[in-house]
């Protein structure tokens, strides 16, 4: 646990030492999210993961504090940069990257770890955690609708065929809340369940954390959560279109899909930005056993696609799509020509 802690506790002193003191605190905290989980990438290999029956109440504990500290986190990305706290221009641009990615890569990370656990208030942070970037209909949809229609049409968030990201982010954008929102309303009648539909929750969750940056900055300051959740927001969309990108299930004689199996996801095995986004990236090992907690996920490369760079890397890739296909379209086929028992 001591690499998943120090990971990704650091860039949170650093932030609250660029919320605090600006200046070069926030070129720190923007190298340190970007160069150097960069550099320990290149020099860290593969990091291998706990025993999957092991208990982790560390692990929770640190994913319940991310929780937590994103919160405070959010209001002081705001005043930072909707201009409050006197910071110049350069360094407001530069705090809204280095937050926003905090934000994107380890607050989304955390939330979907939140989401997928028993304990019925963890579940809850991770649901206010994506409702306050006003992404709450996410905690509807990824358990819903993604994991089980993954790699076919059903699932807006599976990517179609040599779709560039660009494509995508729109049809994700709208998709996913109508088919979460569907989801959850079938759900709630099986259940014969009254009372305030989530997709109300989750509305109320994202005009309370509005109205909460209004009182900080006032208009500013809504312009400002608006523009960091667009970014958090496009960050959890990227990093579905790279995990799954050129992976679809095939049907058999039936039209049914193939079973969900480890050939379904990308992997990546980087030390740095993998403890960065608690062991995401380790993404079929996930989808096979979504209940088992993050220190404990799997990844075998003989088995497992595994992308050629780290999870960032890959993303920043994906937005130029004609070096995208040139990289990935030979990995996706070969994959999909491997025989499903291998």
């Amino acid at each position: 646990m001591t690499r998943f802690a120090a990971t990704t506790l650091a860039p949170v002193l650093l932030l609250l030492a660029a919320a605090g003191w600006g200046g070069v605190w926030i070129w720190l905290a923007l190298a340190y999210l970007t160069l150097l989980v960069f550099a320990l990438d290149r020099l860290g290999g593969l990091a291998a993961p706990g025993d999957p029956g092991t208990a982790f109440p560390a692990g929770t504990t640190l994913s319940a504090a991310l929780g937590l500290i994103h919160f405070p986190l959010l209001a002081l990305a705001v005043l930072v940069v909707a201009g409050q706290t006197g910071a110049t221009w350069p360094e407001r641009a530069a705090a809204y990257l280095a937050f926003g990615l905090f934000l994107g890569q380890v607050g989304n990370s955390n939330a979907h770890e939140l989401i997928h656990r028993a304990d019925r208030r963890l579940r809850r942070l991770g649901v206010a955690v994506y409702a306050s970037v006003l992404y709450g209909h996410h905690a509807s949809a990824h358990p819903l609708v993604h994991h089980v229609h993954v790699g076919t049409a059903k699932d807006p968030n599976s990517p179609r065929g040599r779709e560039s990201f660009y494509r995508y982010i729109w049809r994700v954008w709208r998709g996913e809340y109508r088919a979460g929102k569907a989801a959850e309303t079938a759900r709630r009648a099986r259940a014969g369940k009254s009372g305030p539909h989530p997709f109300a929750i989750y509305a109320g969750i994202s005009l309370l954390a509005l109205a909460v940056s209004a009182g900080l900055a006032g208009l500013p300051g809504v312009l400002a959560h608006l523009a960091l959740a667009a970014y958090v927001q496009s960050q959890l969309m990227i990093t579905d279109y790279v995990q799954h990108y050129g992976l679809p299930r095939s049907r058999g004689a039936d039209g049914k899909p193939e079973p969900c199996g480890p050939r379904h996801s990308w992997n990546t095995p980087h030390w740095c930005s993998s403890a960065l986004m608690l062991n995401a990236p380790r993404h079929s090992d996930h989808h096979s056993r979504p209940g088992v907690a993050y220190p404990g996920l799997r990844l075998d490369e003989t088995r497992m696609p595994t992308l050629p760079h780290s999870l960032p890397v890959m993303a920043l890739i994906a937005l130029w799509p004609a070096k995208w296909r040139q990289i990935m379209d030979p990995l996706a086929e070969r994959w999909r020509s491997r025989p499903a028992d291998l």
